[in-house]
């Protein structure tokens, strides 16, 4: 019974220690100091026009959707006239 407790407290501890390792990772890692100014640069280039992209997907001509498969109702599985 005694060693049961001791292997609680030591995972309880080794958790505890976990937690707090992640805690203080955490705050090491967290970003609250003042960033350094930006600096801008000027490019030049030079602007093309492009066609514009057409859809890929195309409606039917009655408005339907020609990618949505039929429906189908599920077959069967069970036999009704089987009996155990």
């Amino acid at each position: 019974m005694a060693s049961n407790r001791l292997g609680r407290r030591i995972s309880a501890a080794v958790g505890g220690a976990a937690i707090l390792a992640m805690i203080g990772f955490t705050a090491a890692c967290s970003t609250e100091s003042e960033e350094a100014p930006e600096t801008t640069t000027t490019t030049t280039t030079t602007t093309t026009t492009e066609p514009p992209l057409t859809p890929t997907e195309k409606r039917a001509p009655d408005g339907g959707d020609i990618f949505t498969p039929p429906v189908t109702a599920p077959q069967q599985t069970v036999n009704p006239n089987r009996r155990d």
